[in-house]
C-alpha cells in the first residue's frame, strides 16, 4: 500500500466502490445499514469519529460531531475534513478517537489484518469500534455463486463471518459486544422490505446481506493490593498498610492475674 502501483489500484478501488455505493442496489444496502446503525450512533458521545469506507457518511446522525472521512488520495477527498493516507497506515495518533467504522474495506484491501490493527490502535479506551461486512449467509453471499459477479463489486473480496473477525478483534485486544444482521430481502429483490427488515432484526437472524459489529477494548481491572494484617509482623512496625499505628498503653497485670500464673 505504500508504493505508487498500491496507491493507485487503491484509487480506482475505491472509485467503482463509489460507484456502486451511488447505484440503486447499494443505496437500497446503505439506507437499510444507517437504520441499523442509528441506535448505536445516537449513543455515542466524544469529541471525533471517522469513517473508513467508500460509501455516504453513515454516522451523521451522531452527536459526536467533528466527523472525518478518509480517502486514498487527494484527488478523491470530497471535503476538508478527509484523512488521505493508506489505509494500513493512518496518520493519527494512538487512542484519539470515540468512534471508527470500518465500512466493507476488511473484504477488499490487500492488508486486511493491518487496517483492523491500525482501526484498533487509533480508537480510545471508551471508544467505540464499529465493522460493517459482507455476510457470507445472506443473499447476496449465495450470489456470489456466480462465476461473473466475484470480479466486481459487492461481490469480489473475501467475506468473514463475524466469529472469525472476532478472533482478529480478540487479537488486537477488542471484544465484541454485539452482532447485528441487516439487509434482508427476498430473492431477486433489493432491501427496503420493512416487514422483513423488522423481523429479521428484532431475532436477529443471520441471514441479512451484511452485518455490523460493535467492539470496544478489552478492560484490564487492576489489581488491588491489600495489607496483610499479619499479627507478629504488622502490629510491630510503625505502619499498618498506610496507616499510622495507634497502640493503647499496656496495662498492669491485677494482683489476681498475677496469682493465677
Amino acid at each position: 500500500m505504500s508504493n505508487p502501483h498500491g496507491a493507485i489500484d487503491l484509487a480506482e478501488l475505491y472509485r467503482e466502490g463509489q460507484r456502486y455505493w451511488s447505484s440503486a442496489q447499494g443505496m437500497a444496502h446503505w439506507r437499510a445499514e444507517r437504520a441499523c446503525l442509528g441506535p448505536v450512533c445516537e449513543r455515542l458521545h466524544g469529541g471525533h469519529r471517522l469513517e473508513i469506507g467508500m460509501a455516504p457518511s453513515l454516522t451523521d446522525m451522531s452527536p459526536i460531531r467533528h466527523g472525518i472521512r478518509w480517502a486514498p488520495t487527494w484527488e478523491l477527498a470530497e471535503q476538508p475534513a478527509t484523512l488521505v493516507c493508506p489505509p494500513d497506515a493512518i496518520a493519527l495518533p494512538d487512542e484519539c478517537l470515540h468512534l471508527v467504522l470500518v465500512h466493507h474495506l476488511l473484504e477488499i484491501v490487500p492488508n486486511p489484518h493491518r487496517l483492523l490493527q491500525e482501526a484498533a490502535r487509533i480508537t480510545s479506551d471508551d471508544g467505540c469500534l464499529i465493522i460493517f461486512g459482507w455476510a457470507p449467509l445472506g443473499l447476496a453471499g449465495m450470489a456470489r455463486l456466480s462465476p461473473g459477479r466475484r470480479s466486481r463489486l459487492p461481490w469480489r473480496g473475501q467475506w468473514r463471518t463475524p466469529a472469525k473477525l472476532r478472533d482478529w478483534l480478540a487479537f488486537v485486544d477488542f471484544r465484541i459486544e454485539r452482532v447485528d444482521y441487516c439487509g434482508f430481502h427476498l430473492p431477486g429483490s433489493m432491501p427496503g422490505n420493512a416487514t422483513l427488515e423488522t423481523i429479521g432484526r428484532r431475532h436477529n437472524v443471520p441471514f441479512g446481506d451484511s452485518y455490523i459489529i460493535r467492539a470496544r477494548r478489552r478492560t484490564k481491572m487492576a489489581q488491588i493490593q491489600r495489607p496483610r494484617l499479619r499479627l507478629g509482623g504488622a502490629l510491630g512496625n510503625g505502619a499498618l498498610g498506610h496507616a499510622s499505628q495507634v497502640s493503647r498503653p499496656a496495662e498492669k497485670p491485677s494482683k489476681r492475674t498475677a496469682e493465677v500464673e
